[in-house]
């Protein structure tokens, strides 16, 4: 279980909630994150490869899907706060019935966004300069969608380990999932060793797989014997309403902010693809490198969640505000770093996606690119911040303040672009302008929320069990292990 909560002693490396703590659950999900910021990078740059409409048509396509996911996704992820609060609290037999939940809601959603796979022309309609690039989206989104109750599925399994700290187990699966991404998207874009050149549809058939792949290799994980009976994974599998109710309370809040910040996104990036072709595919190459810095962020502030809702659950609050200073630390070196590269060194990054065989169409990209890059360098630090004080605040289960404020900011920030480009000629700058005072808005308010300290007397779980409860637990317990 947990580090005793009490044990405050140790150097400034090894104390409750410092680096060490920190780097010990966060390290494997940085990998994994990183794995997958890697996969969309290769992705992009064998999209790019095989042709600007395929590249210019993945970024809208790829966010429409995302925002179709996004929100089943984080309620089925926010079953981590649950099993960090229940793991800190030490009351092991309710982790078992909280993922249960999850798994369950997951099964449910997936015909359910099936249901989005014939909309996809009406979708993606506006949002291309070319009619071709259009049925490119549309192909990536239809392909992309048979995956997406998979992404559900593979959050709520992935909670069982990322809220006890188990995170290398996530990082181990994931990374297999993304090498099986890699392996099938170079065979299915181009065609090689006997298999058919589909491009962008491959592209999205080697995603889909390695989805269904990622839920396979959890299932079996969680079917090993101690697990099983030390979190009551098999007697805990059954649905429970009050369980469900308390997921979907606290989880909806935390997911909403992501489909509405998924939908503004995907708003600007289809608003900027209706311009042209090499501006769509600019923002595409700049979505990507940013990646390579933002993706192993937002690992990081899935450890925070993890870490500030064991501390939490153990009633350490100190120690989770000091877990969640800790890993801003470390947010903000990595991202600073990443900032200068892309002024000095913008060109450098965009070389993976050189093509001699369109090398005029390239240069053109490329020019654009660089200067996005700016803007990225501009926003990331402010973009780790906001990361990791929102991942802290979900942790606790401050998820309404992060809903109300999500919907004001990229609200307000999509219609200012929308007005920009309607009635006074903004373009491609004046979208990446807005992007940036949106970041930096966010990072300004959750800075001011987590020091005002209301977290800190948060809790998702319900409040502790009676005697009777705690003895029916015990009895459960004894009665696996007698058998």
């Amino acid at each position: 279980m947990l580090q005793n909560p009490h044990d405050d002693n140790g150097s400034w490396w090894s104390r409750p909630g410092g680096p060490r703590e920190v780097l010990q659950v966060a390290l494997p999900l940085i990998v994994t994150t990183a794995f997958w910021s890697l996969q969309w990078f290769i992705d992009r740059v064998f999209l790019m490869h095989y042709s600007t409409d395929a590249i210019a048509a993945a970024l809208p396509a790829g966010m429409l899907q995302w925002t179709l996911v996004c929100f089943p996704m984080g309620v089925a992820s926010y079953v981590t706060t649950f099993v960090a609060q229940y793991y800190g609290a030490q009351r092991p037999q309710r982790i078992g019935l909280a993922v249960a939940q999850g798994i369950r809601f997951g099964w449910v959603m997936t015909p359910l966004l099936l249901l989005a796979i014939p909309f996809a022309p009406m979708l993606t309609e506006w949002s291309a300069a070319t009619e071709k690039v259009h049925q490119l989206q549309v192909e990536y989104f239809q392909y992309l969608t048979l995956g997406a109750g998979a992404v559900v599925l593979s959050n709520a399994m992935s909670s069982f380990y990322t809220g006890r700290g188990k995170t290398r187990i996530v990082m181990l699966v994931n990374v297999g999932g993304t090498l099986v991404n890699l392996i099938l998207d170079y065979l299915l874009i181009f065609g090689e060793f006997g298999f058919p050149e589909m491009g962008i549809k491959g592209a999205a058939i080697a995603t889909t797989v390695a989805n269904w792949f990622n839920v396979v290799a959890f299932y079996l994980l969680m079917h090993r014997k101690e697990d099983r009976e030390t979190y009551a994974l098999t007697s805990g599998n059954r649905f429970d309403r009050t369980l469900m109710w308390r997921l979907l309370r606290f989880g909806a809040p935390s997911a909403l902010p992501m489909l509405i910040e998924a939908g503004a996104i995907t708003i600007l990036v289809m608003a900027v693809g209706s311009i042209g072709v090499i501006e769509a595919a600019a923002t595409s190459m700049a979505f990507n490198i940013n990646a390579v810095a933002f993706v192993p962020v937002y690992g990081l502030g899935i450890a925070v969640s993890a870490l500030v809702g064991q501390h939490l659950g153990a009633d350490r609050d100190d120690l989770a505000a000091r877990a969640t200073r800790t890993s801003l630390a470390f947010a903000a070196i990595y991202t600073a770093v990443f900032g200068l590269l892309y002024v000095a060194a913008g060109d450098w990054f965009l070389l993976p996606f050189r093509t001699e065989e369109n090398l005029e169409e390239f240069n053109q990209v490329r020019d654009v690119a660089v200067i996005l890059l700016r803007f990225v360098a501009a926003y990331c630090l402010f973009d780790a911040v906001q990361v990791i004080f929102v991942g802290a605040l979900r942790g606790a289960g401050d998820t309404r303040f992060v809903l109300y404020v999500t919907t004001l900011v990229s609200g307000g920030s999509v219609a200012i672009g929308a007005l920009g480009q309607t009635f006074w000629g903004w373009r491609l700058y004046g979208w990446w302008w807005v992007m940036t005072g949106w970041i930096f808005s966010l990072a300004i308010i959750y800075t001011l929320r987590f020091s005002q300290g209301k977290w800190r007397s948060m809790r998702v779980i319900e409040p502790e069990v009676t005697a009777d409860e705690d003895l029916l637990e015990n009895e459960v317990v004894a009665g696996q292990m007698d058998a």
